[in-house]
């Protein structure tokens, strides 16, 4: 037991030195920035959508974070990924609640889910993570009530137009 203690307490006081100066770092410009994302356009039913394109890794990582402004209710932000696969949403850092919708690459909805809110700490994690159950290709990101706003349901389907 001592051998395991005399492992492990280095790590654990580094990992804490590391999360100390992080916190300390971590200047506030980088939470009071816009990132700035190229637009598109999809079609949901038939309704056409503004949206914000979010394709690159650090993008994805990005997206929502530390965004005070909430996107309007007639436009959303599209997370397009290379593969269909199941992508995993943490909502640290997001200052609403949002809907979320995961697309396969035909255009289906495969899951949704209304009225998500974000994490309240980062103990909160299990609590604000979601996950789509079936491979997607693509995630929309919206203001909440805008599945109920432009009548989403498993059934609707997703045209990309432009992006």
């Amino acid at each position: 037991m001592v051998h395991k203690i005399t492992v492990l307490l280095p790590f654990i006081v580094f990992t804490i030195v590391i999360g100390v100066l992080a916190g300390v770092i971590n200047p506030t410009a980088v939470k009071r920035s816009t990132a700035e994302f190229p637009n598109g356009i999809v079609r949901i039913d038939h309704e056409t959508i503004k949206v914000e394109v979010a394709k690159s890794g650090a993008e994805h990582e990005r997206w929502l974070m530390f965004r005070h402004d909430k996107i309007p209710i007639n436009s959303a932000m599209l997370l397009v990924y290379e593969n269909p696969d199941l992508y995993s949403f943490t909502l640290l850092n997001i200052e609403y609640n949002l809907d979320l919708i995961w697309f396969d690459e035909k255009g289906d909805v495969v899951y949704l889910i209304n009225d998500a809110p974000p994490c309240k700490s980062v103990l909160d994690l299990v609590d604000c993570t979601y996950k789509n159950t079936e491979p997607a290709k693509y995630v929309i990101a919206a203001t909440s009530g805008f599945i109920s706003y432009h009548h989403i349901t498993r059934g609707s389907k997703l045209t990309v137009i432009s992006i």
